[in-house]
Formats: structure tokens, C-alpha cells, sequence
């Protein structure tokens, strides 16, 4: 294979394919913009560089964007997110640059976002916005040729409206998570699901009758939940903000602190977007046995190093994605996918259908930032709502599902102010 490229290994690639092609099937919205793209090639002769999870439904992002008559570069954006036979399948039968490899060290997974930056991309892709971060603080000489880029998870656009209250963002960037379409199905129902997934497959246990402390209450934590709730178990939302744990009281769930959750709960999983949101003062009061994982997009809210302080010896690798520390004080907890993604590290991230509308987002962010680059400033926007609408539509069609309009005689009422009761 001619193109660059650093993967586990080719000849998985047979099997890659499969799980792409699988992954379609369940991805209508997506194929239906593969039909257009590739009849108008809006996206001709732009360099893409997108740092994603290199999952199957990436893939078939992927393969929109080319069919786009985009030149793309893919890198994973977390150590242990890559499906390593679907990234030698885009390398062997798409022919699509990529670099990832699950398991891959630091030192690794920065050099695999340098040469997707070495592209010289004119749009990039981000989620968790690595990239951008490595762009902005190493190849300043890049910016001048960049269009502007697409974010896709909460914990890039915070990253990003950081930068941009610090005057510090230099080109103009959509957050996709910020999509309807997108924060309220893929974080919700996609994060929910394969979160759940990732810790059963990890660990085996029986989610009923265990009480399962989410730390936090957006979107994803919604999702987990949720999730946690239809399994049977009994769940504790712990947050900082007042409206999101009221909501949290409303739907059901019990509130506190987690100094008060963590000597009651068997099952831990945060999603907040913040560091060291599980503690030394947390870990050191729960359950013998406790388990604890993270489905947050960067490795540092639950406190590894004070973890491995307040432990006998090294971890144990127990079974596949779960480490064991043996605390001073005699007791045992269970870390899952090094705290990184549990949905990704151990299970195979969101299913197809809900990352369908996601990715839709990522393909029209591409060809709007294209066309309306002029216009947009070195700021953070979000895609307009007539695109948003139009992927629910697209969705709910595929589904076999229709829904009323509003008829000439409703419309007009609600566009006027004289009637009343």
C-alpha cells in the first residue's frame, strides 16, 4: 500500500470492512449525503485532518467526506478508542491515511496527531479538540491556509470557548455537540447504552439490585443514568449545578455529594468534563470491591495518581480492561480502561444508528464551514437549526415514521398576536 499510514496491522483489514459495512446499514441519514456528496463534491480539493474515535461509524464518515472529493487524513483521538482492523480496512480498501492503534502509548498518539497535522489540513475534525490545542500551540504557521474546523464532543467545546474567551482561537470552529441532533440522541442514548455495554463487558457483574453512583447530570450522565435505572439498579447523581440536580430529583434519582455517595455505591462512572471528579477522600471510603470508570472524554476525572499513592503495589490486570489496586487500608478497587472511555476502551462505543445523526452534523459542519468561511470570525458557532431540523427529518423518514404539519389556518395563529381567548 503506497499511502502513509501506521496501523496494528493489514491483514485485519478483511474484518474491518465487514464492520464497516455492517455499520451502514444502520447509518440511512449518512448514506443519503454519501449520494450527494458524491454527485456534488462539495468539499473538492480541501485537505481534511480529523483526530476521531476510528470506529466503523467513522469510517462511513470517512467515506462521505472522500466521496466529498475531500483529501483525509484520520488519527484517533484517545489511546484505546481505535477498532484496529476498521483503521487497516480504510488503509487497505478506501485508501485513506490513517494513524492509530489501540493501546498506542502518549508518545504514540501524539505523533499520530503530528502527521495528520503534517496533511496541512485546510479543515480539521476534532473530538476533544487536540488538534486545534496542537495547532494553535506548535504550528502557528499552519492557521493562515486553515478554513476553520469541527468539534464534536462536550469536552472539546469547552476547550475551545475557552480559547476563544482568551482571544486565543484563531480560525472559526462548529461545535457539532452543540447540534440538537447530536447532544440530545448520540450523548444521551449513544453514551447511555455503550457505557453500560463497556462496563458489563469489562466486569460480567449484574447491574441489578447495585447501586451505581453517576457522577454528574448533562447530557451523557442523563444517558448513563438512565440506562443504569432500566438494568434495575439504584442510582445516585452527584453534580455542582442546582438546576441539573433538581432535575436529576425530578426524574427519580437520588442527590448527594460524593464524600456521602462513595461509601455507598459498588459502581462509579463519571462524565463531567473536569479532573479528580473521584478523589483520594472518595476511593479511600468506598466498598471493598468498588468499581470505578469514567465515560468522560480525557482520563483525569477519577485521580489515578492518588490512587496508586494510596496503594500496597502496582495494579493488577485482573481481566482484560480492569485494574485492581490493593489500598493500604486493606481494601480493593476495581479500575476500569485505565479511566479512559469505558465505552470505547471496552466496548465498541455508540451504536450506528445514533452516531448516523452525529456524523451527518460532521459531514454538513464541513461543507458549511467551506462555504461560509468568510463570513465567520475566529469564534465558536453552532450549526443553523434549519440543517439540525433537517437530519430529524432525514432520521425520521428512515425510520418509517411520520409526523403532522401544521396547517395554513395553525400557522398563521401562531404567527399573529390579535387573538386571544
Amino acid at each position: 500500500m503506497s499511502i502513509k499510514h501506521d496501523i496494528k496491522d493489514a491483514s485485519l483489514a478483511d474484518g474491518g470492512r465487514y464492520r464497516i459495512e455492517w455499520a451502514a446499514r444502520e447509518m440511512p441519514v449518512l448514506r443519503l449525503l454519501q449520494e450527494r456528496f458524491k454527485n456534488e463534491r462539495p468539499l473538492d480539493g480541501i485537505r481534511l485532518s480529523a483526530c476521531l474515535h476510528i470506529t466503523a461509524e467513522t469510517a462511513n464518515l470517512a467515506q462521505t467526506l472522500q466521496l466529498g472529493g475531500a483529501d483525509v487524513v484520520l488519527t484517533a483521538s484517545n489511546p484505546l478508542s481505535t477498532q484496529d482492523d476498521v483503521a487497516a480496512s480504510l488503509v487497505m480498501h478506501y485508501e485513506i491515511p490513517v494513524y492509530a492503534i489501540k493501546g498506542e502509548d502518549d508518545k504514540t498518539y501524539y505523533q499520530h496527531i503530528k502527521a495528520a497535522i503534517a496533511h496541512k489540513p485546510h479543515i480539521t475534525m476534532d473530538d476533544g479538540a487536540d488538534v486545534v490545542s496542537e495547532i494553535h500551540k506548535n504550528h502557528t504557521e499552519l492557521i493562515p491556509d486553515i478554513i476553520g474546523g469541527t468539534e464534536e464532543t462536550t469536552t472539546g467545546v469547552i476547550r475551545l470557548r475557552a480559547m476563544a474567551a482568551e482571544g486565543a482561537l484563531k480560525f472559526p470552529v462548529l461545535a457539532v455537540n452543540d447540534s440538537n441532533t447530536k447532544h440530545l440522541f448520540d450523548n444521551r442514548y449513544g453514551t447511555g447504552q455503550s457505557t453500560l455495554d463497556g462496563i458489563i463487558r469489562a466486569t460480567n457483574v449484574l447491574i441489578a439490585g447495585k447501586t451505581v453512583v453517576v457522577a454528574g447530570y448533562g447530557w451523557c450522565s442523563r444517558g448513563i443514568a438512565m440506562r443504569a435505572k432500566g438494568h434495575g439498579a439504584n442510582v445516585i447523581v452527584t453534580e455542582i449545578d442546582p438546576l441539573k440536580a433538581l432535575e436529576a430529583v425530578m426524574d427519580g434519582f437520588w442527590v448527594m455529594p460524593m464524600s456521602h455517595a462513595a461509601s455507598m455505591g459498588d459502581i462509579f462512572v463519571s462524565a463531567t468534563g473536569d479532573i479528580n471528579v473521584i478523589d483520594a477522600p472518595h476511593m479511600e471510603a468506598m466498598k471493598d470491591g468498588a468499581i470505578v470508570c469514567n465515560s468522560g472524554h480525557f482520563n483525569v476525572e477519577i485521580n489515578l495518581k492518588a490512587l496508586k499513592a494510596m496503594s500496597k503495589s502496582e495494579p493488577e490486570l485482573v481481566r482484560p480492561f480492569v485494574e485492581q489496586y490493593s489500598l493500604k487500608n486493606g481494601k480493593k478497587i476495581n479500575v476500569l480502561g485505565e479511566g479512559r472511555l469505558i465505552n470505547l476502551t471496552a466496548a465498541e462505543g455508540h451504536p450506528a444508528s445514533v452516531m448516523d445523526m452525529s456524523f451527518a452534523n460532521q459531514a454538513l459542519a464541513a461543507e458549511y464551514m467551506f462555504r461560509n468561511a468568510k463570513e465567520l470570525k475566529p469564534a465558536v458557532y453552532t450549526l443553523p437549526a434549519e440543517l439540525d431540523n433537517e437530519i430529524a427529518r432525514l432520521k425520521l423518514e428512515a425510520m418509517g415514521i411520520k409526523i403532522d404539519m401544521l396547517t395554513p389556518e395553525q400557522d398563521h395563529y401562531l404567527s399573529q398576536w390579535q387573538e386571544g381567548t
